[in-house]
């Protein structure tokens, strides 16, 4: 049971890493490295973010802000 739980929080990392580069893509950006940069979001930072590593919530906020989405738009599908 212990093992199951150590997993979970690194599946939501990934879900939520998903979530974002589908958002990226939905928004015409091929290349993470050039929606970084145009959103001022350094461009290895949001590499790591889209791989599903761990990210502070006031860089999650840039993120979604640099979507043009509120976090209930960004939170309503990926996270079943």
């Amino acid at each position: 049971m212990r093992e199951k739980e150590d997993k979970l929080p690194n599946e939501d990392l990934i879900k939520l890493g998903n979530r974002i580069k589908a958002l990226r893509i939905k928004k015409g950006y091929t290349s993470y490295e050039y929606f970084a940069y145009e959103h001022n979001i350094s461009r290895a930072q949001f590499g790591r973010y889209e791989k599903g590593e761990d990210l502070r919530y006031t860089s999650l906020l840039k993120v979604v802000r640099a979507l043009d989405m509120t976090l209930e738009e960004f939170f309503r599908e990926g996270f079943d």
